[in-house]
């Protein structure tokens, strides 16, 4: 399904977008990020804690040096008071992110990842691969949200085209 190269280029992509993301996010004062914007998690600084919670939830269940957010889905909208604090630790978990691609070996993609899921309220168990693609899956998606939201604020955002990703040549 997936492989080490495209957890790497993956993991590399979301490192490059949440940069891009954090620069369109800083031309905004914190009213305009937290600003109910009618979407399921209301703002742009909401969707972004979301994505953070998530990333770290995920990467709690696949590694062993990012720990598990504290807090349920319920709070992740607000694991973070403001932006500033966001985006540290953004910056963080992404290197993190980078770090756990760059030591994957084929063999750590297959089999089952086992977890108590609380979206499914109970033990749970899928393929490794099919997680992981997940996790990367959900980033692109609460990403493209987030990029809706900045442009409508009237923020410049970046181009988000995998393709065009700096470093592909």
């Amino acid at each position: 399904m997936i492989s080490p190269a495209y957890c790497v280029m993956m993991a590399q992509y979301n490192s490059w977008q949440n940069r891009c993301m954090r620069q369109a996010m800083e031309q905004l004062d914190e009213a305009d990020l937290t600003a109910d914007r009618g979407a399921f998690f209301k703002s742009i600084l909401g969707i972004a804690n979301h994505l953070l919670w998530a990333d770290r939830m995920w990467m709690s269940r696949l590694g062993d040096t990012v720990e598990k957010p504290d807090v349920a889905a319920s709070g992740s909208t607000a694991i973070t008071p403001t932006s500033a604090v966001w985006s540290a630790e953004r910056f963080r978990l992404d290197g993190q992110m980078e770090l756990w691609a760059e030591g994957l070996h084929a063999i750590d993609l297959t089999g089952n990842l086992r977890w108590y899921s609380g979206a499914l309220g109970r033990d749970t168990a899928r393929p490794v691969a099919l997680c992981v693609a997940h996790m990367f899956n959900h980033q692109t998606h609460h990403r493209g949200q987030i990029h809706a939201m900045l442009t409508a604020a009237g923020a410049r955002t970046a181009d988000t085209d995998l393709f065009i990703m700096p470093g592909l040549e």
